[in-house]
C-alpha cells in the first residue's frame, strides 16, 4: 500500500502489476474501499496491466473531509494521483459511484482517459426525492455509525441469493461498510446529490467503453446500462448473470474475463 497527500487530504492506493503495463484506475462505490477490486487487480496485473486501486477521500485508509465532497473533488484527486504516479493517460473505471466518478473524470479530464469502463451505475441527475434521501442518509450515517445501514443493504449490494450462497463474499462487503468512516460516507452522498447529468458527457466520447451491469442489480438495473448503451452507441454492453450490484465481487471470473477481453481490444488501438 501506498500513500500521497493530493489537494488537502491522504489518499492510500495500491500501485500492482509492471510499471510499463497499460495503466488501468480502478474506482470503487460507496460505501467500500479499493478491497473491492481485489479480484480484478490481481488478474490484470497478472495479465501485464499496471492497476492503480485508491481509496477515495474518506473511505478506506484514506483521510475524510467532513461537509461536502463533490464527484468533482474525486475525479480530481484521481487526477492528481495519476499526475504523481507520471502516467498521462488511463484507462478509467468504476463502479456505482465510482461509476459516476469516472463520468465526472471523463467530464472534466477527457484527455487523460484511454477508455471508460462503467460498471452498475447511471448517468442521469439525481432526483429531487434522491437528494432528499441521500442528505436524510448523510445525517443518519452521522448519527448512529455504519453498523445499522450496512445490515439493511447488504441484500441489494449483493443479489438477496448470492448473500447465503455466497457468505465469504457477503462478510467481505460487511466488513467494508461497517469499516467506512461514517463523515466520509456522510460527506460524499451530501456532495453525490449534487451530482450533474453525465447524459451529454457520455454522447460526446469516442475512445471504447465498456458497459457492465449485474442481471440482478435492484439499485441500477439493466435498464441504466442499456440507457447508457444507447448513449454511447459503440460501446460495450455485458450482462453477468447470477450478480447483483457488485458483479466484480460476486462473479468475479465472468467479470474479469469481461474486463480482460475488452482491455485487449484498447490495447490494439492504444
Amino acid at each position: 500500500m501506498n500513500s500521497v497527500a493530493i489537494r488537502g487530504a491522504t489518499l492510500h492506493y495500491d500501485d500492482l502489476g509492471p510499471s510499463g503495463g497499460l495503466p488501468v484506475l480502478l474506482i470503487h462505490g460507496h460505501p467500500f474501499n479499493r478491497s473491492l477490486w481485489a479480484p480484478q487487480a490481481t488478474a490484470l496485473s497478472e495479465a501485464g496491466y499496471r492497476v492503480i486501486a485508491p481509496d477515495l477521500r474518506g473511505y478506506g485508509d484514506s483521510s475524510a473531509t467532513p461537509g461536502k465532497v463533490f464527484l468533482s473533488d474525486f475525479a480530481d484527486d484521481l487526477a492528481g494521483l495519476l499526475t504523481h504516479l507520471g502516467i498521462e493517460q488511463a484507462v478509467v473505471g468504476g463502479v456505482s459511484m465510482g461509476g459516476q466518478i469516472a463520468m465526472e473524470f471523463q467530464r472534466r479530464h477527457p484527455h487523460r482517459v484511454l477508455a471508460l469502463v462503467l460498471s452498475d451505475t447511471s448517468a442521469p441527475a439525481e432526483t429531487h426525492e434522491g437528494k432528499e434521501f441521500r442528505n436524510r442518509l448523510a445525517d443518519r450515517l452521522i448519527a448512529e455509525g455504519m453498523d445499522g445501514y450496512a445490515g439493511e443493504v447488504i441484500d441489494k449490494m449483493l443479489a438477496a441469493y448470492n448473500v447465503a450462497a455466497l457468505p465469504d463474499t457477503a462478510a467481505h462487503v460487511l466488513d467494508m461498510m461497517r469499516a467506512t468512516n461514517p463523515r466520509g460516507a456522510a460527506a460524499a452522498l451530501r456532495g453525490r446529490a449534487e451530482r450533474p447529468d453525465y447524459r451529454e458527457t457520455l454522447a460526446a466520447v469516442r475512445t471504447p467503453v465498456l458497459i457492465i451491469v449485474g442481471a440482478d442489480d435492484v439499485y441500477t438495473p439493466l435498464a441504466d446500462a442499456e440507457a447508457i448503451h444507447r448513449l454511447v452507441p459503440h460501446a460495450t454492453l455485458t450482462v453477468i448473470d447470477q450478480a447483483g450490484h457488485l458483479p466484480g465481487v460476486e462473479q468475479p471470473e465472468r467479470f474479469n474475463a469481461a474486463l480482460l477481453d475488452f482491455l485487449t481490444q484498447v490495447t490494439i488501438h492504444a
